[in-house]
């Protein structure tokens, strides 16, 4: 503890991705040495440069602590070994089968294990289903370090907190959860994240709380996200606008918290971690029903989304093969440049499997790669582009296209973000 008052301790974090970079920049500015370990040495290799590659890291901040010492990188596990508190913070993807993939934290817990120092804290931050730190990360730490969790090394699991593109709550300002094996642990665990972090640290139990609180977070958006795109969809075939249902809702102060339709879910964790958990809950012979059935919902959306599009040409008396359809914006959500798990990616995939000729413009991706296939945005959203269009498919809400402008050369449009809502004339235009 006063190692960690002293700023003497070094912190390492594993995995320089969305969310490991910006907590290990935070370490490093917060006054601790700090090195972050990566199997990409690409990455590796812009952090050494001071080259930031993620949207939430200011540059001259990464700039400056590479230049100061402060942080670098690596591809050396040994140097695990310098470190007093290591955080992993990799990938937890689902696979081909929608069943948890665990390979990254378990490759990360391998790693680092035979490298460990008498006294050295872990913390998992990677979300994950309850129990996966003590019944998965324990006994791999254990066997490779040859040291007793509690006694030769402390474990915890504090889940990462990171909304990319939120212009209010970044890593440093977002309040945190510890839980932890043994209360020596939690206290040490905690006081580190307090030494390095502004909004506050919550401690629990155990880290199966911790874990557990941490899917409730995304469960909680993805049943409520379920719930509006179903009246969506009911909308739909009665005719109601269900962004104005939504906003006369909200106008309750109390008991309402408002949350709307889309194409389906993306990023990296609201349309993973409710799998997680419903893997998890069959070991004890639950079944999560209600959660169940918003995934069954969600994923549903990009067909949906794509029925509709069949709809609008087929009253413009086009048919879907051979029509085109220009998409805007295949970013998970507004203004960053993440297309983790996108649902615009689906929705393209399903035109494109009913012979429509696709082309997308996106301002902040000017390529991605989905299943093997490489697109590249058109470069420029002209008035030439937009009028070949059959129909305009506005998949994410970016606030840099002039939308208006759209709506002037667009043969037809529909909406799934309510992006247009202000724009006018609205002929043309049909919203999800």
């Amino acid at each position: 503890m006063r190692r960690i008052g002293s700023r003497g301790l070094v912190c390492g974090t594993v995995g320089l991705g969305y969310v490991g970079l910006p907590l290990a920049v935070e370490k490093a500015k917060a006054g601790f040495r700090t090195i972050g370990f990566d199997v990409q040495g690409d990455k590796v290799d812009r952090v050494n440069r001071g080259e930031n590659y993620i949207g939430d890291v200011v540059q001259e901040d990464l700039a400056r602590l590479v230049e100061e010492g402060a942080l670098d990188a690596t591809t050396d596990f040994s140097r695990v070994a310098e470190c007093d508190f290591v955080a992993i913070c990799v990938p937890t993807p689902l696979d081909d089968h929608q069943m948890p993939d665990t390979s990254y934290m378990e490759a990360s817990a391998r790693e680092i294990a035979p490298h460990l120092k008498p006294g050295c804290m872990v913390v998992l931050e990677s979300t994950t289903y309850p129990g996966t730190t003590e019944e998965l990360i324990l006994p791999i730490l254990e066997k490779g370090s040859g040291m007793k969790c509690g006694e030769g090394f402390y474990l915890g699991f504090s889940p990462e907190r990171v909304d990319p593109g939120n212009l209010v709550y970044k890593t440093k300002n977002t309040p945190k959860v510890v839980g932890a094996v043994g209360a020596d642990a939690l206290e040490c665990i905690a006081a580190v994240y307090e030494a390095v972090l502004e909004g506050g640290v919550t401690r629990v139990s155990s880290p199966a709380v911790a874990e557990m609180e941490k899917i409730l977070e995304n469960t909680y958006r993805n049943i409520n996200i379920g719930l509006v795109n179903e009246l969506a969809m009911l909308c739909d075939r009665m005719g109601i606008n269900v962004w104005e249902v939504i906003d006369a809702a909200k106008t309750k102060p109390y008991g309402f918290t408002a949350f709307y339709p889309g194409p389906g879910l993306g990023g990296h964790c609201i349309p993973l971690d409710p799998y997680y958990l419903s893997w998890k809950a069959r070991e004890y012979g639950f079944h999560t029903s209600m959660i169940e059935a918003s995934m069954t919902v969600n994923d549903s959306m990009p067909e949906w989304v794509a029925s509709r599009a069949a709809r609008i040409l087929n009253e413009a008396g086009k048919a879907m093969n051979g029509a085109k359809v220009l998409v805007l914006g295949v970013a998970y959500k507004q203004d960053i440049d993440d297309y983790r798990e996108s649902p615009a990616l689906r929705v393209v995939e399903r035109l494109e499997r009913r012979g429509t000729l696709v082309s997308y413009f996106d301002p902040w991706i000017p390529r991605y790669q989905y299943k093997g296939t490489v697109k590249e945005s058109v470069p420029e959203l002209s008035a030439e582009a937009i009028a070949a269009a059959d129909l305009v498919l506005v998949t994410c809400a970016h606030t840099n296209i002039d939308y208006a402008f759209v709506q002037k050369h667009a043969k037809a449009v529909l909406d799934t973000k309510n992006a247009m809502k202000d724009v006018l004339p609205r002929e043309n235009i049909e919203v999800l």
